[in-house]
């Protein structure tokens, strides 16, 4: 008998490798989504920041870029758990179509009032107060449409993160191509390209072939349909847990980027490129986090890198209050922008991974909430705060906070485990029992005749 041989482990990841962290393209409904979307997302990281951009030139105010985001983010707080009572009714591809045309027509309005130089404050408010309006029924409606685009429910988490990719590498191209066409010729042309980039999504939307999906249709109204969502939320000690940290972390840690256009002209002594090359240095450490996940062959372990991602994200921000110097400030940036993204995008992947089928819907709602729903108030507070102490005292406050949050999630660990084993053993993904199960479906399987 020949002695077995064994392959050297290669000094770079083999093909296959990077083909099962892009598993789930695959699915052509998920590949079409993934492709239109990407295109979608550069003009609208290009819309917020020429938006604050245009803000901050216009009033020179902290206070008014945090009415800004509060406009445009409050209506997902306020009618986000309506929403995901609609998702679970209503057909969430049509949603999507319709929120997409109409986020569309949202940008070109912003435009044309930008390019004929006749927008004011108050049209900026109401604009973003309808952009808020639609993003309150797309965000559950995009969330809870992942699992029907991908073909095998195992590529679920991998699609997940795969989204979070997507996202930040639009984030690293949108506020870098905004900051050269704003230096160049306006906030509005940046407004017209997203009004155009819409096409691709819709696009890639009406082009996908479906099974037709039966949402349940209930008899109870709406309000029984959402008390029945609020109390399945608070009482799973998980999906509680993961909202919570991820509503304090929106409160007040992601309102930093509203007090960016400060940081990048007071603090920074620079200009709109300046501004551009921050977002997108947050960009490319979120970016670096999503890609981690992409590259996970299970949710197991996603515990621990919840609150190990807040700290660090809170950490980061502590560190760039304190930064005077650019470089710096770039560098806090790349784990600023990782920590974040890898907290998000794993709070994500377990909630949908446990979640009942008949109330993800309202369960990614909530989501929305903690995420979108509470950042409003925390740029209204930041903005309020750093008119009095100052943008860099604000956000080296919201570092400290951000990590006390992070330190107590990390303490509740132990209960979160105790509750989501039985349904990570249900679903066969813990090792054992899957090979248990697997076993003892041999066992009881007749032989064939």
């Amino acid at each position: 008998m020949q002695p077995s041989r064994t392959k050297p482990i290669p000094e770079h990841p083999e093909p296959s490798t990077w083909r099962f962290a892009l598993r789930a393209l695959q699915s052509r409904n998920y590949r079409l989504f993934f492709a239109g979307q990407s295109v979608s997302l550069i003009g609208t990281w290009m819309t917020r920041i020429a938006t604050s951009w245009l803000v901050y030139r216009l009033t020179g105010s902290a206070l008014l870029l945090g009415v800004i985001s509060f406009a445009g983010q409050v209506p997902t707080f306020v009618l986000g758990p309506f929403a995901g009572v609609w998702v679970d009714r209503w057909d969430r591809h049509r949603t999507l179509v319709v929120t997409q045309v109409l986020s569309m027509i949202q940008s070109f309005a912003l435009a044309g009032l930008a390019l004929a130089k006749i927008i004011t404050i108050p049209d900026i408010v109401w604009l973003s107060v309808a952009q808020g309006i639609i993003n309150a029924f797309d965000m559950p409606a995009r969330q809870a449409f992942v699992v029907e685009m991908v073909e095998n429910r195992e590529d679920l988490a991998n699609a997940i993160a795969l989204n979070s990719s997507m996202v930040n590498a639009t984030r690293l191209l949108g506020p870098s191509i905004a900051g050269v066409v704003i230096a160049a010729v306006g906030e509005g042309y940046c407004f017209l390209i997203d009004g155009i980039s819409y096409i691709a999504v819709i696009a890639s939307l009406l082009a996908m072939t479906l099974i037709p999906f039966r949402h349940p249709r209930k008899d109870q109204d709406m309000l029984r349909e959402l008390k029945e969502g609020w109390n399945y939320v608070t009482r799973s000690v998980p999906i509680r847990s993961l909202l919570l940290l991820l509503a304090l972390v929106s409160l007040v840690g992601m309102p930093y980027t509203v007090l960016m256009p400060i940081f990048a002209a007071q603090v920074l002594h620079g200009g709109p490129h300046t501004l551009g090359f921050l977002m997108g240095a947050s960009g490319v450490g979120a970016l670096v986090g999503a890609l981690s996940l992409a590259m996970r062959r299970s949710v197991l372990g996603l515990g621990k890198v919840i609150p190990a991602s807040a700290a660090i994200f809170g950490a980061g921000l502590v560190g760039f209050g304190l930064s005077r110097n650019l470089y710096l400030s770039l560098f806090l940036m790349l784990f600023t922008g990782g920590g974040m993204m890898q907290q998000m995008a794993a709070s994500n992947t377990i909630l949908q991974t446990i979640v009942d089928e008949d109330k993800r819907g309202r369960v990614m709602s909530f989501y929305s909430m903690s995420f979108m729903g509470m950042a409003p108030f925390g740029s209204l507070l930041a903005g309020i705060m750093a008119n009095r102490i100052g943008a860099p005292r604000t956000v080296l406050i919201s570092g400290v906070v951000c990590t006390l949050g992070a330190a107590c999630f990390a303490m509740q660990l132990k209960s979160i485990r105790e509750a989501v084993r039985p349904i990570y053993r249900e679903l066969g993904i813990l090792p054992e029992i899957a090979n248990a199960l697997h076993t003892t479906s041999a066992l009881r399987t007749p032989p064939e005749q």
